[in-house]
């Protein structure tokens, strides 16, 4: 009598969450060589890190003068900043349920460069950190009282640990507006 073979039971493993992600990277400097690959994947990173499951992200990278426009339009301070983050989201902030999240993070490469040599890292680390602070506005985080900023500081190094960057250099207070 010949034996039955029973298939093998099915490993029961972690379901794949299926990520929709839209980054676009738009390159309008010439002083920080920052690879658009390199960026988007650490958008990727980060976004899942978040527990985003739908994106359309868009980076515009500038310098100090193109920044101070975009400031002075939208906000009213015609200085240069180091990030600005427009939420496009069509529920407010982390997009609401089925929504997703959209927004576009404009950097000014000419502060990540002049700041990096402050705290000591790389431009591009301080680019990639740039770039999690807007992420992290879009996901409903801010910083413009003690304890919230508190709260998105933490969650900052959070984020850039969880996608393989240090984390950042900074004092509790010392952030510029965004």
């Amino acid at each position: 009598m010949m034996g039955r073979h029973h298939a093998p039971t099915p490993v029961m493993a972690k379901p794949l969450v299926a990520h929709d992600f839209s980054v676009d990277i738009t390159d309008r400097q010439r002083l920080v060589r920052i690879g658009a690959l390199w960026l988007e994947r650490l958008v990727r990173r980060a976004l899942a890190a978040e527990g985003i499951e739908r994106a359309e992200i868009g980076i515009l990278l500038v310098d100090d003068k193109r920044i101070a426009k975009v400031h002075d339009e939208w906000l009213g301070d015609p200085t240069p900043t180091d990030v600005i983050t427009f939420d496009l989201s069509a529920a407010g902030p982390g997009g609401g349920a089925g929504s997703p999240l959209c927004g576009d993070i404009v950097v000014s490469t000419e502060t990540a460069r002049r700041m990096s040599r402050e705290f000591g890292w790389s431009p591009r680390q301080e680019v990639a950190y740039y770039v999690i602070h807007g992420l992290l506005h879009l996901t409903g985080y801010d910083d413009r009282v003690a304890a919230d900023r508190r709260a998105m500081r933490a969650r900052e190094r959070t984020v850039m640990r969880a996608i393989g960057m240090p984390a950042p250099p900074r004092t509790r207070s010392r952030r510029s507006r965004s």
